[in-house]
């Protein structure tokens, strides 16, 4: 079938984590090839009415979704589900509702709390403006919308001794986190992330992978932030690699990470893959940090290599997100 790949436009002198949607659209545009279907790629803007002539002049028997940004805007992610919801085309992945809940993420942390799952407690510039917070612990100033990282690292991550500070330092580093931040208490501790896949009977669910830290010393933060993501010659990205290789005494643990995984994915509506990334801190308990209803699947990134893990190869995982993705599923 003819497939439109659907992909954020990218600006010139766009950072690494927008450009890697580029890797990211070629290799599946590769696999659907060599799944005998025929690709062609869409670019996504803000200026839908040239989106929507591209897709009518294609006419595609399906959309593979993988916007993450519009014009490098995460806040905006929804719009390319909503707008082939409009158009009535059938797309892979979590449609507009579950991106919605999942991209924005006090709305997908209120919606883990009042569902029972644990989360880091949070708090907006206005909680913190109403003096509501301990000054007890470490707090880590994160961005509403965007993900991939931008605008964390371990800087990100502050001791307060009263509000008016926290809120200051919010105040101050709202721009560059896309306008909107909150700030969730720091758990120091181990960092694991669980990809799903969806499958005839419900989510498959990848090996668990821990992000180590490795000869981190005593004094620095254990933060995955941008740097360990996308600077490649920085201390970060050489030390925190990922690994499958879990001791028999975490077997207790990845059941309840899994458990929980899989709660997230119905609480959230989800469809075709996703991530749940975890905190899990010094007494053993979980924390539900995020969850990422189209996370990369770019060859290098961590949802193939759990993949890969569980035997499947990438156009397996492709043939797979299709499957589940059609008119009939819709």
């Amino acid at each position: 079938m003819k497939v439109a790949v659907l992909h954020g436009q990218i600006a010139e002198g766009a950072p690494q984590d927008e450009l890697d949607v580029l890797v990211e659209a070629e290799a599946v545009c590769r696999a659907l090839s060599e799944l005998g279907h025929e690709s062609i790629r869409v670019p996504f803007s803000i200026d839908f009415k040239t989106v929507m002539e591209a897709l009518h002049s294609i006419h595609p028997a399906l959309v593979f979704n993988l916007v993450e940004a519009v014009d490098g805007i995460g806040r905006l992610i929804h719009a390319a589900p909503s707008l082939l919801d409009y158009l009535k085309i059938p797309y892979t992945g979590a449609e507009t509702e579950a991106i919605f809940l999942s991209s924005n993420k006090l709305v997908a942390k209120r919606l883990l709390k009042g569902c029972g799952i644990p989360t880091p407690q949070w708090f907006t510039r206005m909680d913190v403006q109403s003096n509501c917070i301990a000054t007890d612990n470490l707090y880590i100033i994160k961005s509403l919308w965007e993900h991939a990282s931008i605008g964390l690292d371990e800087d990100s991550v502050i001791s307060v001794t009263h509000s008016h500070q926290l809120h200051h330092e919010m105040e101050c580093r709202q721009e560059q986190l896309g306008g909107d931040c909150f700030a969730e208490v720091y758990i120091p501790g181990r960092e694991f992330n669980i990809s799903l896949l969806s499958g005839h009977h419900g989510p498959q669910l990848f090996p668990a992978a821990e992000i180590l830290f490795e000869e981190y010393p005593e004094e620095k933060l254990r933060v995955v932030g941008y740097r360990a993501k996308w600077h490649e010659g920085s201390f970060e990205y050489a030390h925190t690699p990922r690994t499958f290789d879990l001791s028999s005494d975490d077997e207790p643990l990845v059941h309840q990470l899994n458990a929980i995984a899989k709660e997230c994915w119905s609480i959230f509506g989800l469809r075709g893959y996703a991530r749940v990334d975890f905190r899990v801190d010094q007494a053993g308990a979980p924390w539900v940090l995020e969850v990422n209803a189209n996370p990369c699947i770019s060859p290098e990134a961590g949802f193939i290599a759990a993949a890969e893990r569980a035997g499947l190869t990438y156009n397996q995982v492709i043939q797979r997100i299709i499957e589940e993705s059609g008119p009939h599923h819709r």
